[in-house]
């Protein structure tokens, strides 16, 4: 495991303090599931938006094969 050092707010490290005490757990857990948790919060968004991207990309193709299978829903003859 690494080992890292970081200069903090006073109020943030109050703030975690009583966060982690509410929790029994140590500062360093707080602040270790802090992370992982904000972690997980930009690898979704990074997601989201890629799946947006790929989804801006097809939607063109996706709606001229829809507007060809309102064609065929619509002719008389289908």
């Amino acid at each position: 495991m690494a080992t890292v050092s970081l200069r903090l707010p006073d109020e943030l490290v109050k703030e975690a303090d009583k966060r982690a005490r509410d929790l029994k757990i140590p500062r360093a857990e707080y602040i270790r599931r802090a992370i992982t948790v904000l972690n997980a919060q930009v690898l979704a968004e990074h997601r989201r938006q890629r799946m947006m991207e790929a989804s801006r990309r097809v939607r063109g193709e996706s709606m001229r094969v829809n507007a060809e299978f309102d064609a065929i829903e619509d002719a008389p003859d289908a």
